[in-house]
């Protein structure tokens, strides 16, 4: 037989230089058996590493070289090629080449070249991997014609063809002939019946097969066990635990892994640190999968330095196992530890992927924080070549956003190569928020001629623009889209239209969006348009709606009284106001916002109840915001009262110390009581606290 040198057919150092060293090595264990002989043993696994790699000319000249060596007619040998190109996604090439397998046996003294079983299981596999169940069983019933009975893997192909509901009708006939058959003894196979109605969410027939399976394995309790975890049934997963122990069978990875994500809310402490010292004397609190979802449990138990105790102990952390420490950082709002650990990650020379970057972005949110650390951030990611990246370009917009650097946000924006309808949606909101408002508008009309359709957020954000700048005509057209989009029950976009009108005067438009509103009422909805009537000083109409709301069976929120508070201050019914205001803290029991205790003191401050305001805000259990004390200093200013505006005024400076706007209502203060020279120093010096 014709030998060949190993390097011939293949350059592997070309292809070591892009791969990594373990599928490198195993590849090199390949030419070892080429060259010793074993050709065979090598084609087979150069194709498994070729399909493994999806690397489809790899493949290609894989099967070249066993064409010209002569072993195109060897049925294992075929049997791999079948699979490489399945996995491929070159499903044509592999139907070519089965379809040119003669249907007899040939005399050949080394290889039978006919279709064995595995040849007719490698095409079901194929056509399953590429997601045309129909061609699989039609494969399978040209199979039974030839006088060939499936094996337990042809069924449980059949079955993983069955994921989805549109193919219940096959995946019941499916099981009707593994009845039929007698494939009811092969675990294997009642597993993959298992897998198959969880899947389609028909969770009685997955219970049925399950008491029916003989030999239960750790796979049959764990799919069982994963159904529970899914709907929150945390006694029947205790229960199907014990049970499994009782009968001998051990629990696996899977089973702490689905476990600790079942016991991640704070009704789950005890239970899932009674799981994790079960798998700490199973010995298997080193695996990938088990560690990782501790982290995940204790992040989300707020347990963050028991959770880095975890990830310091594993012998060797993936970047998974590090993207989940971040994120429980940034969940605990734990920004500065998140940057930190970001660093220690890229110092032990773990490589960031896109959800590392995408993670610390967020983590940078606002302020200083994201300028000391964010625009280093954004550096490594154009390094690591990611901002072009639709995944993270739109977090480094919101980042850049929240930090009112939406020029910065925009470059991230053109940055990105093909934007998907995030990276649009997270733009559009970006200069929404900022004040952009007409850019907002160009930039949802840009979307529509990129051919992307928008999504809700997109269109939330831009009757948010059209809200900001009274923008009635691109209301109208915003809607019509809504409309021709299917939209119209969508809670927050319908809340979006109502405020878009309303700021735009059409108080008859919101109120007839509010009423003819297709979908469920749902308390933001009856805020927005409280909010609405309060802004065009229809109090009555405002707390009758108020009235409704609570009627039909909504409890309001900070927001709802946010509302009804604000509308009463439009019309200076300030009794009304307390009432409402004491009945939230007594009846309700809601602890006041910052926006219910700005609301209550600009209502006293405008009808000269300044004393009354200044109680409020004395009473406040947090640090007043500047906005307050403004409410304040702008209601003494209106009726005279001079004392207490000096006493607003230097509180608000104190908080914003290089407020121009409070030095000049101080300093009007100090001129309007005829104190020229304090107004002087006030004007250019500022006053100290205490003055």
């Amino acid at each position: 037989m014709r030998r060949f040198g190993p390097l011939r057919w293949f350059n592997a150092r070309r292809f070591s230089s892009c791969a990594r060293e373990t599928r490198r090595q195993h590849f090199h264990t390949s030419l070892l058996h080429l060259a010793s002989g074993e050709e065979t043993t090598a084609f087979a696994d150069a194709l498994a590493f070729a399909a493994k790699a999806r690397s489809l000319p790899l493949g290609s000249k894989v099967h070249a070289q066993i064409f010209r060596s002569g072993f195109s007619r060897d049925i294992f040998t075929q049997n791999c090629l079948l699979v490489m190109y399945s996995k491929c996604e070159a499903l044509e090439s592999a139907i070519k080449l089965f379809e040119e397998m003669p249907r007899e046996i040939s005399k050949c003294f080394w290889a039978v070249c006919c279709p064995d079983l595995a040849c007719w299981n490698a095409m079901v596999e194929g056509y399953i991997m590429n997601d045309c169940g129909h061609d699989a069983f039609r494969v399978v019933s040209l199979m039974h014609s030839e006088g060939l009975v499936g094996d337990d893997f042809t069924f449980m192909g059949l079955i993983k063809g069955c994921s989805n509901s549109s193919y219940s009708n096959y995946g019941k006939q499916i099981h009707g002939a593994v009845i039929r058959h007698q494939m009811e003894s092969s675990t294997m196979v009642m597993n993959s019946l298992i897998g198959m109605y969880s899947r389609m969410g028909m969770k009685d027939p997955a219970a049925k097969v399950f008491i029916r399976t003989k030999q239960k394995d750790a796979v049959s309790w764990n799919i069982m066990m994963t159904d529970f975890a899914q709907e929150d049934k945390d006694r029947e997963f205790v229960d199907s635990f014990r049970r499994m122990l009782s009968t001998g069978t051990n629990p696996t990875e899977v089973t702490f892994s689905v476990a600790f994500r079942l016991c991640s809310t704070e009704h789950g402490v005890t239970v899932g640190l009674q799981f994790f010292s079960f798998a700490q004397k199973l010995g298997l609190v080193d695996d990938a999968l088990v560690t990782n979802s501790l982290i995940d449990m204790f992040c989300k138990w707020g347990r963050t330095e028991d959770a880095c105790f975890v990830l310091s102990e594993l012998p060797s952390k993936d970047v998974v196992s590090w993207n989940l420490m971040i994120l429980g950082y940034i969940s605990n709002s734990c920004c500065t530890e998140a940057v930190q650990l970001f660093r220690a990650l890229c110092r032990c020379g773990v490589k960031p992927d896109e959800s590392t970057y995408s993670n610390v972005l967020s983590s940078c949110n606002g302020g200083v924080q994201f300028k000391r650390v964010g625009e280093q951030i954004h550096a490594c990611v154009t390094k690591a070549g990611f901002s072009s990246s639709c995944y993270v370009g739109s977090s480094l917009i919101n980042a850049y956003a929240s930090s009112a650097m939406v020029g910065n946000s925009f470059k991230s924006f053109q940055e990105i190569r093909a934007p998907d309808l995030v990276s649009w949606s997270a733009m559009i909101s970006a200069l929404s928020k900022q004040g952009f408002s007409l850019e907002a508008l160009s930039l949802l009309n840009s979307l529509g001629e990129a051919g992307e359709k928008p999504d809700d957020f997109a269109i939330c954000s831009a009757l948010n623009a059209c809200a900001k700048i009274s923008a009635f005509t691109p209301s109208k057209c915003i809607h019509s889209l809504i409309v021709k989009s299917g939209f119209e029950e969508h809670h927050w976009i319908g809340s979006a239209l109502v405020d878009a009108y309303a700021k735009c005067g059409d108080i008859d438009s919101s109120r007839a969006l509010f009423t003819g509103f297709q979908g469920d009422y749902d308390s933001v909805l009856f805020n927005t348009m409280i909010t609405a009537y309060a802004y065009h000083g229809l109090v009555a109409d405002a707390i009758n709606l108020f009235d409704k709301m609570k009627s039909s069976g909504l409890e309001p929120s900070q927001a709802t009284f946010s509302a009804v508070i604000s509308a009463c201050r439009h019309s200076g019914l300030v009794e009304e106001g307390r009432r409402f205001f004491n009945s939230m803290i007594s009846r309700y029991g809601i602890i006041p916002s910052m926006d219910n205790y700005a609301c209550l003191v600009d209502l006293h401050a405008r009808k000269g109840y300044l004393q009354e305001a200044q109680e409020v805000i004395l009473s406040m259990a947090v640090e007043p915001t500047p906005a307050i004390y403004r409410s304040l200093l702008s209601g003494c200013r209106v009726h005279g009262n001079r004392e207490l505006g000096v006493w607003a005024a230097k509180r608000m400076i104190q908080l914003e110390p290089g407020n121009g706007a409070a030095q000049a209502l101080l300093h009007g203060l100090y001129a309007e009581g005829g104190d020229w020279a304090v107004a002087g120093r006030a004007d250019g010096e500022g006053v100290e606290p205490g003055t």
